[in-house]
């Protein structure tokens, strides 16, 4: 018999919060029981779903024995996410992998505590991906890559065979990292570059400007 889906809380309600939805119900695993977003009016409702109220739920959220996802989205620094699962982890609270039907998890891979995997996404064996990770649409993790803790591998972006991304990185759409490169804690790649050698700590890489732009 098939257990009936769980309720699920989502921790912001902005644009990455109605990609997540989607993936959410597509999975079918949970239920989602409303969204926590300060910036949001209590009883408004994001895609159908009502603002339960802000972070001043969660305490009692998790009493219930309710689940979290983080969905906040992350473009220029992971902190507002990393500190939402530190105090989701603190308090005892349950932060499933969620994965949509759409993208292909390897069983050969791991995957830890509150990461998504959107429609599209690819992560192949051997490779590894830490918590509170979004592997995001059509993006792709290939065999024996390591992804850090709270890091955004964006819309169609490659991590290549052997390529560490430490913990807080963004890799932004279309961005490709070299198979074997190592790209330090919390830097940025912007969307469309290609990253040939190793990069440290806090780099910021952009692609140059258009010709005339």
């Amino acid at each position: 018999m098939t257990s009936p889906p769980e309720p699920i809380v989502l921790l912001g309600g902005g644009g990455h919060c109605h990609a997540c939805i989607d993936v959410v119900e597509a999975e079918g695993r949970f239920t989602i029981a409303g969204i926590l977003d300060p910036a949001l009016t209590p009883g408004a409702q994001v895609l159908g779903y009502p603002v339960l109220g802000d972070d001043a739920e969660i305490p009692g959220l998790r009493d219930r024995q309710l689940a979290f996802l983080i969905t906040i989205g992350q473009i220029r620094s992971a902190q507002r996410r990393a500190a939402l699962f530190a105090e989701l982890s603190r308090l005892g609270g349950r932060l499933p992998v969620i994965v949509s039907p759409r993208a292909h998890l390897s069983r050969h891979a791991t995957v830890a505590d509150g990461t998504i995997l959107l429609h599209g996404a690819v992560v192949n064996a051997g490779a590894a991906i830490g918590a509170n990770a979004i592997i995001n649409s059509l993006a792709l993790v290939e065999h024996d890559a390591l992804v850090g803790s709270h890091c955004h591998i964006a819309t169609g972006a490659i991590v290549n065979g052997g390529a560490v991304v430490e913990d807080g990185c963004l890799v932004g759409s279309g961005a490709v990292i070299r198979e074997g490169v190592h790209i330090g804690a919390g830097s940025l790649v912007g969307a469309g570059v290609t990253v040939l050698r190793n990069l440290p700590a806090g780099s910021l890489v952009r692609a140059p400007p258009a010709p005339g732009g």
